[in-house]
This record gives structure tokens, sequence and C-alpha cells, in this order.
């Protein structure tokens, strides 16, 4: 099997999909996205992790990765590998005792354990073919250092922003402390905003 390396590039949430979240991979090595929709609990699991935010307990995710650590195995791949009827099927590839095992799981939750293990991301060529796009436009595929520096007079409006920002950082742990996800999930949200209108 023919297999692409991707990696993270956005999580957005996504009105239209009644609540779900847009997750966009992009190819390491080339132009191509794959956007795959993703319900809130992953897209909120994928989240805190990516943004270093530990909660006080262990959530699934977490849970399942101290699984397969205590028990001596590792992740070591991750494999986005059918498209059927519109849905993405993916399996976490574990090495335990030099063993090698496939274990079948939704893209959302093996994305969800890859950023905690660092296992890398692949997806079939047959499935890029299928479903993933190049964007049309150059400013769809800028990263933030693409952009060019901030001119002297946007500065006293960036120190507001950045204010929020920090504001909106202290009430997200405050969340995340008391386990109120959907709050944090929103907080984020809106810091990401801010962060995106920065640049």
């Amino acid at each position: 099997m023919d297999k692409v390396q991707v990696e993270i590039l956005g999580l957005s949430s996504n009105p239209s999909a009644g609540g779900a979240y847009a997750l966009l991979l992009k190819e390491t090595f080339g132009n191509r996205r794959l956007p795959i929709i993703i319900g809130a609990f992953e897209a909120q699991a994928i989240a805190l992790e990516l943004e270093g935010i530990k909660p006080p307990r262990p959530l699934s995710h977490d849970l399942m990765k101290n699984l397969v650590d205590n028990l001596g195995g590792t992740v070591s791949q991750i494999i986005i590998d059918e498209l059927k009827e519109n849905t993405f099927y993916a399996k976490i590839i574990l090495e335990v005792s030099s063993l090698t095992n496939e274990v079948d799981a939704r893209p959302s939750d093996a994305i969800a354990i890859s950023v905690r293990t660092g296992a890398p991301i692949y997806v079939n060529e047959d499935v890029m073919k299928s479903a993933a796009f190049v964007p049309s436009s150059e400013s769809e595929g800028l990263e933030p250092e693409d952009f060019s520096p901030e001119e002297e007079s946007d500065k006293p409006s960036k120190s507001r922003s950045e204010t929020k920002s920090a504001s909106l950082h202290d009430q997200l742990r405050e969340a995340i402390e008391k386990e109120d996800y959907e709050r944090a999930a929103k907080l984020r949200d809106e810091i990401k905003n801010i962060s995106r209108n920065n640049n």
C-alpha cells in the first residue's frame, strides 16, 4: 500500500455540520490537504494536547496511551487507510514485544492517540487521490510565518488583543481545572481567532 505522511494543519468548528469540527491534514512533502469531519469530543482531545494543556485527570485518549505504555507497547504509526461511503477508516499500528498489531479505529481517535505518542500519521495514496485537494490560491496554503510583519500603526491594537488573549488564557486554564471542556473549547477558538487577527 502506497502511503503519504501528513501533519495536522488546523482544526476549526464547522457550524454546517451540526457542531462537528473540521480537521485539516496537510501532506508533509507536498501541497495536498485532506479535510476530515470529527466530533466535538475528539476535536477537544486533539486540541488540548496540541496546545499542551493537561487536564487534572486523564481523558480517554490519555488513558489509552497510558495502557499501551504500561503494557510495554509503542504506537509506531497511524494510517488512514480507507474511505467508504464518505466515511474514513484508520488503523493504529502497535508494537508489543516485537509483534506488530493493527487496531481498527476512527481517524479522530487514532489522531488523538498520535498527538499524545508522537507517532507519525499516514494516509493511503488512494484515499488522498479521492478526497484530498490542492489549495486554489496561495493564501490558503500560507503558514503564519509567511505573513509580512505588521506596520507600526498596528501596535496599539495588538497590545489590546494581547491583553485580551492573556485574560482568555487564564479563563481557559480555569475551565480545564473545573473540567468544563465545552467552555474550554469555546475559549480556545476565541484565542485562535485573536491570534489569527494579529497575524
